[in-house]
């Protein structure tokens, strides 16, 4: 089908990529840095991912184990102050 005066033909576009090589090297080149940039990305996600989990690990659970502890503490020092009083 022949396309219409002043209209535009998608159909009728035949796309030809011929690119210089130097433009196709440096392409690739890009390519590959981008995968490595990627790569190292992954890397310190995966790496910051851990500190969270060891601060979490380090700082909450000690403050768990004191919820439970310092009553306990306190219960047995008022206790040994009650003789006294």
């Amino acid at each position: 089908m022949a396309p219409m005066s002043g209209a535009f033909c998608f159909d009728c576009l035949e796309y030809t990529f011929d690119m210089e090589p130097d433009i196709k090297n440096k392409l690739l080149e890009q390519d590959a840095k981008l995968d490595a940039i990627y790569k190292s990305v992954e890397k310190t996600r995966k790496y910051f991912l851990v500190i969270v989990w060891v601060t979490i690990i380090a700082v909450v659970l000690p403050v768990i184990g004191l919820a439970f502890a310092i009553p306990s503490f306190l219960n047995v020092y008022i206790g040994s102050l009650d003789g006294l009083l």
